[in-house]
């Protein structure tokens, strides 16, 4: 699954769990979408559900779980502690993999905008998708509540951005937007006083503390606050943004933790916080005993967290992802606490595709290639052919160590980096160039006994064409780039590596070409002659510059032999 949002509905049912299994059942009966975790809470009457998915399955659960809940809670009846306003209070969406904030956004309006023509239901657009400031704020939009809307909506205040400014008494209200992903993060110390983890959480978390005093008993929340002129508290603001962080007594461990949560790990990321958690340790005499991710963690972070700690101990960067993801698990202390198994913690592994080619052995993929089957075929050897290419590049980048490379170390971990992420690239068009043919294959199929059924064939036709042309198109244009840090490593990289530049240049040169001969025998069945014309314009290019490539690599590679 490439491209992967997050979806985190809040329902107002904590207490029959029949009730919360039809929503899950209505989020899981669209393809594509994955529930990974349903929290209740009897208290609060409130259940949180956890679902992954792409933009379009999660835009379609989300609508089906509204749906189903404005049929089974009423919130006329409904009592709880946490605030709400709706059936389905909240539902956000986030970026996780292959998205934006910006493609989150669109599908918070689009979702609440169906919500509010179909269901009849007032829709708010908050966080990242709100319509004005204020409006950004959750709790601004759910005050009153529940309770309030009556009078809210009798007034005129407040306006749904979505939906009929009525009262429904049955659903009520809900907020619907776009947030960052949310890491749910903990961080152990070596004692069991309170104090002082509180103390560590005051000075990270970006609300900060209050200034105060000398403190009588050495903990800095002892001291008296400090006021200005005109009485007000003074703050100081707490070390990282998009930080939120308590501290307390865990009795299952025997520990004081902080308790983190980071709600845009893109500014500040675990492997920040948890550095400068040791440092503040260290100046109390404690130290950091370990962490642990709860919940999930998007991929992004983790090798963001390994590529920190590889630069640290001055290594190469240009492992393999489960190296590098592995690193930072160990940097981290991550199983310190609790289990920490990269398929069942890291988003993108928990929603992998269990039956990829790429998870075959050689021998059995090389035996399914050879099948009487026409896919997997050419396009997804040639996406293999390129990302062993890249892998070789990232392997002599690897190996480029030592004193003679410092000067040159910063590039030779950008192109370690590059070239595992074009690896990875190349991995996945393996599986996604078989699935484009399977789709051509199935267009093929549809029926055809009506004009409306053959217009409906042949568009569907087109369209699975030009995917089966785009995806080899891309493996070309990654090819391309493995062949230019190819050339550049040969230039820099260690000498007694390089046959293997070479045999990665040659690799990424026959992907580069194999994948071009996959567009153009695709070509014919497309009607459109401009895009065919262009194709075969922009393949050409492809092509002569792979060869410009190759050649200049080659002629390096054979000086330094």
């Amino acid at each position: 699954m490439k491209n992967i949002v997050e979806c985190v509905p809040n329902f107002s049912e904590g207490k029959d769990r029949t009730v919360i299994d039809q929503i899950v059942a209505a989020i899981e009966s669209v393809d594509g979408s994955k529930v990974v975790d349903v929290d209740m809470g009897a208290d609060t009457n409130r259940t949180v559900v956890t679902f992954f998915g792409s933009p379009e399955s999660v835009a379609e659960s989300a609508f089906l779980a509204v749906k189903k809940s404005s049929e089974l809670i009423d919130m006329s009846q409904h009592r709880g502690a946490h605030p709400r306003m709706g059936a389905t209070d909240v539902c956000p969406f986030i970026p996780v993999s292959g998205v934006t904030m910006k493609d989150c956004v669109e599908i918070s309006r689009k979702v609440g905008a169906r919500i509010g023509k179909e269901l009849g239901f007032p829709v708010y657009l908050y966080e990242e998708s709100a319509s004005s400031i204020e409006r950004k704020s959750l709790a601004f939009l759910r005050e009153g509540e529940y309770e309030g809307l009556k009078a809210r909506f009798a007034s005129g205040k407040l306006k749904p951005d979505c939906g009929p400014a009525k009262f429904v008494p049955r659903f009520g209200a809900m907020a619907c937007g776009a947030r960052e992903f949310l890491i749910a993060y903990n961080i152990n110390l070596n004692t069991k006083d309170k104090k002082y983890a509180s103390d560590i959480a005051l000075e990270i978390r970006e609300s900060g503390r209050v200034k105060r005093g000398p403190s009588p008993t050495g903990f800095y929340k002892d001291g008296e606050i400090l006021r200005d002129k005109k009485g007000n508290k003074i703050e100081i603001p707490g070390k990282f943004r998009n930080c939120r962080a308590i501290g307390w007594y865990i009795p299952e461990y025997g520990q004081a933790q902080i308790s983190i949560n980071l709600t845009n790990y893109h500014v500040t990321p675990p492997h920040a916080v948890f550095d400068e958690v040791c440092r503040l340790a260290e100046e109390r005499g404690l130290r950091v005993t370990g962490s642990e991710i709860v919940g999930l963690v998007p991929r992004e972070a983790m090798l963001d967290a390994g590529v920190h700690y590889l630069k640290k101990q001055r290594k190469p960067t240009g492992f393999p992802e489960r190296e590098v993801i592995e690193t930072a698990a160990r940097s981290l202390g991550l199983r310190d606490l609790s289990k920490f198994e990269p398929d069942d913690k890291i988003v993108e592994y928990v929603l992998k595709d269990k039956c990829r080619l790429v998870d075959k052995t050689v021998t059995d993929f090389a035996d399914e290639v050879q099948t009487d089957s026409v896919a997997p075929g050419g396009g997804s050897v040639a996406a293999l052919s390129g990302a062993l290419g890249a892998g070789l590049v990232a392997m002599v980048s690897n190996l480029s160590t030592g004193k003679e490379y410092l000067k040159v170390y910063k590039d030779i971990c950008r192109i370690g980096l590059e070239a595992d992420a074009l690896k990875s690239a190349l991995m996945y068009n393996v599986d996604a160039d078989t699935q484009a043919f399977n789709c051509v294959i199935a267009a093929n199929r549809m029926p055809k006994a009506t004009k409306d059924e053959q217009k409906a064939r042949d568009r569907a036709i087109q369209d699975a064409y030009k995917e089966a042309i785009g995806t080899p198109l891309d493996t070309a244009k990654k090819c391309l780039e493995v062949l230019k840090l190819a050339k550049e490593i040969a230039d820099k990289g260690l000498k007694g590596s390089m046959s293997d530049v070479g045999v990665g240049a040659r690799m990424a040169h026959t992907g580069l070409h194999g994948a071009v001969m996959n567009v153009k025998i695709n070509l014919p069945s497309i009607t459109d002659k401009r895009y065919c014309e262009s194709m075969r314009k922009e393949s050409a290019r492809l092509a002569r510059e792979g060869d410009r490539l190759l050649d200049a690599t080659l002629k390096t590679v054979g000086r330094r032999l």
